[in-house]
């Protein structure tokens, strides 16, 4: 099992219990990502390795990243990122079992490698809203 670092325990343990009970269901993860200097961010090679290695781990729990794009800029507060991604789980037990699928330690690696600094967010499921 890999471990991600500055991992908020209460949370983790929050998904834990929904993931036992017959009312997990899907999941939304909002990322925001800061990349290295050695990533070169968003047309390097570390990057886009990266990337794949992502899309690899998503998979593999049944996963999907909706969408993913550069940030311009910050028109208010004070977080630096580059990126943001927002990845949907099937379910709290998918998401929380991504850290043990084949691909996960290799991702882990390249992340190391790649990523200065992320933020995670749980949210409930994504859903397009449609308003008249």
């Amino acid at each position: 099992m890999t471990e991600l670092p500055n991992v908020n325990a209460s949370t983790i343990k929050q998904m834990q219990a929904i993931a036992q009970t017959p009312e997990d269901g899907p999941v939304f993860m909002l990322n925001l990502n800061k990349y290295s200097t050695a990533a070169n961010f968003p047309n390097g090679a570390l990057y886009k390795e990266y990337i794949q290695s992502i899309n690899r781990l998503v998979a593999e729990v049944e996963g999907k990243i909706l969408w993913q794009t550069p940030i311009n800029g910050q028109v208010v507060g004070s977080q630096d990122i580059d990126e943001v991604l927002g990845v949907w789980y099937p379910s709290h037990k998918a998401f929380l079992n991504i850290r043990n699928v084949p691909s996960s330690a290799k991702n882990m690696e390249l992340r190391h490698k790649a990523v200065d600094g992320a933020n995670l967010h749980w949210c409930d499921a994504y859903t397009v809203m449609r308003y008249p």
